[in-house]
């Protein structure tokens, strides 16, 4: 005898209750329960279910033909290069990102790029009509001759449209906002969020079809619904980036197939999403002229080395508190260099206003910007510029000390690939050597100096 019992699930870690709570048990949210019903069955013994007969017999691994498993290129190579060389038939991609950060925009360019190589994509859209995608894509010239579109929610409807139009590449803008007619619960719900994805999974598995699945985060930044969403699909990507600037960032959270360490850059623009395949000339300011409190930082975002310029400004404070001001830079990083400039080099900055910013708008969380921050602080506190050829990659210690960072060599050959002669590292020992021998690089620059 069957028999419906009504569970409550957080919409944030999975946890289920036999009773609505306003506070997950497991993970803290507020108002995070979401009712789901939950058939059980009721049976005096235990039952057992007969193995059915496969129709196919177990292949040997070794005798998988390669050609199934060949990727597919998407067109666009910073992407390519972030899901390890292109999307692997049959492969389940989810794509999370702030609202208005361009998930549809990247998408939209992608499925172009496919259906131009002669491939049939099907763009399925549950937030935009169809009149709403042929707009876009007229204004970031994504118009494809087998680039498909339809606008629906219900997910019955949508499996017809993959199964009439069989196509080699799909994408569904948003998970959450299909539903399951055989699912009880509203679309977004954790209940018809794990249905929609695992039928999607399935038809991508069962038809070797990629699939692409866009998917809402919450305020936290995490991947709305549960954490079966994020098991169930084989990569999962976060696309990322700051709305008062035009760079997006693009980061693999979970790959299969691949590295979880690449990273792809791209720029927000009128005409849609372009790709950085060298994003050294956003990270640093076009001017020529010497100015003091500028320093360039060799900093590693994923496999790659960025260089961005740091930029310091000292000035005397006008109260009794010095502000610590900074944009790009992590405050207790900064509180952190200024006290090691204070107590081992002696410069005294207690008394003055502190400004740290990176030209871009990018976030240095690499520890190995600790030596370029303190060398523009060191020369805005003097009034002194740095030599335009000097770069510098190094972690600070609370003793002064300048210790080795990771992937040095790739840093140091990508600071000479943009010519900067005059590479400052661990090799300097200590912050205050540094200090001394970029004084000397400026006392042999000057007329008549060897």
């Amino acid at each position: 005898m069957a028999k419906q019992r009504a569970s409550y699930v957080c919409g944030d870690c999975g946890y289920k209750a036999a009773k609505w709570i306003g506070r997950c048990a497991s993970c803290g949210a507020w108002g995070s329960m979401a009712a789901e019903q939950a058939t059980t069955q009721l049976s005096s013994g235990v039952r057992t279910r007969a193995a059915t007969p496969p129709s196919v017999t177990a292949a040997r691994l070794r005798d998988v033909p390669a050609s199934t498993v060949m990727r597919r290129q998407t067109g666009i190579a910073e992407f390519d290069r972030v899901l390890g060389g292109g999307v692997v038939p049959g492969a389940a991609i989810l794509l999370s990102g702030e609202p208005g950060v361009g998930k549809s925009t990247l998408l939209l360019r992608a499925a172009a790029s496919v259906a131009e190589t002669g491939a049939s994509v099907l763009y399925i859209s549950g937030e935009e009509s169809a009149g709403q995608i042929r707009l876009r894509a007229e204004r970031t010239g994504c118009l494809a001759e087998n680039l498909f579109c339809a606008s629906e929610t219900d997910l019955s409807v949508a499996l017809g449209y993959i199964e009439s139009a069989d196509p080699d590449f799909i994408i569904v803008d948003s998970v959450q906002t299909l539903a399951s007619p055989d699912v009880e619960g509203i679309a977004g719900g954790p209940a018809q969020v794990r249905e929609v994805a695992s039928v999607l999974v399935r038809v991508a598995k069962n038809r070797g079809t990629p699939i692409i699945i866009v998917g809402h985060v919450t305020k936290d930044g995490a991947v709305a619904g549960p954490r079966t969403l994020e098991h169930l699909v084989d990569v999962v990507c976060h696309f990322e980036g700051d709305k008062q600037t035009t760079l997006r960032f693009l980061r693999t959270l979970k790959n299969r197939f691949g590295a979880t360490d690449e990273i792809g850059c791209f720029e927000m623009r009128e005409t849609g999403i372009v790709e950085v395949t060298d994003p050294s000339e956003l990270f640093i300011s076009g001017t020529n002229a010497e100015v003091s409190g500028t320093c360039v930082a060799l900093a590693i975002e994923g496999r790659r080395a960025i260089p961005v310029e740091v930029q310091a400004l000292v000035a005397p404070s006008s109260g009794p508190n010095p502000r610590r001001v900074t944009s790009g830079v992590d405050p207790a990083r900064l509180a952190m260099i200024l006290a090691i400039l204070e107590k081992r080099v002696g410069i005294k900055l207690h008394t003055l206003d502190v400004y740290v910013s990176t030209v871009g708008g990018v976030k240095l969380l690499d520890p190995g910007a600790d030596l370029a921050i303190a060398l523009a602080i060191v020369s805005a506190a003097y009034d002194s510029p740095l030599p335009p050829t000097v770069a510098a990659a190094g972690e600070l210690s609370l003793a002064g000390e300048i210790r080795a960072v990771i992937a040095k060599h790739q840093r140091k050959k990508e600071a000479e690939r943009l010519g900067y002669k005059h590479f400052i590292d661990h090799t300097a020992s200590t912050l205050q050597a540094a200090c001394q021998r970029i004084a000397k690089l400026k006392t042999a620059g000057q007329p008549g100096e060897e």
